[in-house]
């Protein structure tokens, strides 16, 4: 190759990187990582139009979307932020004879969590089945147990959701922050943590920003919604103020993402317009 062709191939490349700098998508202003959940645009919106709205307006991550799909995610630079796969809601680890099928199942999430370099995998706790709160967190332990090693050795945190019992999911085992905190300390493991769920913990507990703060260490991962209804989180309808919230997990130091799982409300004639408007909100 001369002289004139190795220029010409420099500067060749050097336009490639400058249109790619261009069309990569640019992250939301502030100190937060944002994501979105599946229907933060309401119904009728598929997994392609949602990856490249929330590109436009720099939600970056997507929680609860499994490997055959990624590729539409990093189509539009999309880190799949909380990958699913790993028993269900209510039949979960507080049951002992669900435990092999379990393990085979965290297996191959935390597999593809290593190759898709997403950086967490969703634990639910399971139904308690009239069992104690001892009993259920005994069964948890011993599970997660049998799988931290796994997600240690591939750079992957597996986060127990936090859920209510009161509203959405009656007998759900891990309903308090206190819950999930006792199986942070008994696993010891930093790639075992929480994801606090602030619209669950807020119907549960309330004093959103005080257990945030006590209880930091042991929080991986935030899911949002306002409440009453799970909707946006406008200050108009619902009764958290996220920016204070957002401020706080911000002034923490949190490195994590915030994944946005609220849904439009009934009649909302911008879904679009919304999600911009609380991603705004976050901005901290």
């Amino acid at each position: 190759m001369n002289r004139r062709d190795l220029l010409m191939t420099g500067a060749a490349a050097a336009a490639t990187l400058a249109m790619s700098a261009q069309t990569a998508p640019k992250a939301r202003p502030g100190r937060l990582k944002q994501g979105v959940c599946g229907g933060v645009l309401g119904r009728g919106v598929d997994l392609e139009q949602r990856c490249k709205i929330a590109a436009d307006l720099g939600a970056l991550g997507h929680d609860l979307v499994g490997q055959k799909d990624f590729p539409i995610l990093k189509k539009y630079g999309i880190t799949p932020t909380m990958l699913p796969g790993i028993g269900t809601l209510m039949h979960n680890s507080t049951d002992l004879s669900r435990h092999d099928e379990l393990d085979r199942m965290a297996t191959e999430v935390i597999k593809s969590a290593a190759e898709l370099k997403a950086p967490n995998a969703i634990l639910l706790s399971g139904n308690k089945w009239g069992q104690s709160i001892e009993k259920c967190l005994d069964n948890n332990e011993k599970f997660i147990r049998r799988i931290i090693k796994r997600a240690e050795d591939a750079g992957v945190t597996l986060c127990m959701e936090l859920l209510n019992s009161k509203v959405n999911h009656p007998d759900y085992a891990c309903d308090h922050t206190s819950y999930g905190v006792e199986l942070c300390k008994r696993i010891g493991s930093p790639r075992f943590k929480l994801l606090f769920d602030i619209y669950h913990m807020q119907i549960m507990e309330g004093d959103i920003i005080r257990t945030i703060e006590q209880n930091f260490q042991y929080i991986g991962h935030f899911h949002t919604a306002g409440n009453p209804g799970r909707y946006e989180f406008d200050l108009q309808t619902q009764e958290m103020n996220y920016a204070p919230i957002c401020k706080k997990i911000a002034d923490l130091g949190y490195q994590g993402w915030i994944s946005h799982e609220y849904s439009p409300r009934p009649g909302n004639p911008d879904p679009v317009k919304t999600l911009d408007a609380m991603l705004k909100i976050c901005e901290v």
